[in-house]
C-alpha cells in the first residue's frame, strides 16, 4: 500500500496575532530580520496585503506583515535633499577673505 503524503495545513495570520512559541519560530528563520523577505499577495484586483512565509512540520504560515511604503520618487527626494529654498543662512561664507583681521588686535 502506498502511503500518501501529509497535507500540511495552512494558516494565514496577522503577526500581531502569532503565538509566542509562533514568534521564536519566525526569530529563528529570520535572525536578520524579514524585510528582504515580504512577499505582495494579491487579493482581489486591486487587494492585497504583505506577508512573510514560516513553514514548519505540520503547519505552513502566511503571515500578514504591516509595510510602510515610500511612495516618493527620485527627484522629489532630491529636491527635499538639495533644495535652496529650505536654506537657513547658516553655511553663507564670504566671497572673499576678511582683510580687516589683525593678527595684532589683542
Amino acid at each position: 500500500m502506498e502511503k500518501k503524503p501529509a497535507i500540511k495545513k495552512r494558516v494565514v495570520t496577522s503577526y500581531k496575532n502569532l503565538a509566542p512559541e509562533i514568534l521564536e519560530e519566525v526569530k529563528k528563520k529570520y535572525p536578520n530580520g524579514w524585510n528582504d523577505y515580504v512577499i505582495k499577495v494579491e487579493k482581489a484586483p486591486g487587494d492585497f496585503f504583505y506577508a512573510i512565509t514560516l513553514d514548519l512540520v505540520d503547519v505552513s504560515y502566511l503571515i500578514k506583515v504591516d509595510v510602510k511604503i515610500d511612495n516618493r520618487n527620485k527627484e522629489e527626494e532630491d529636491k527635499d535633499i538639495f533644495d535652496d529654498d529650505n536654506d537657513s543662512g547658516g553655511d553663507d561664507f564670504p566671497d572673499s577673505a576678511d582683510d580687516s583681521y589683525d593678527d595684532n588686535d589683542d
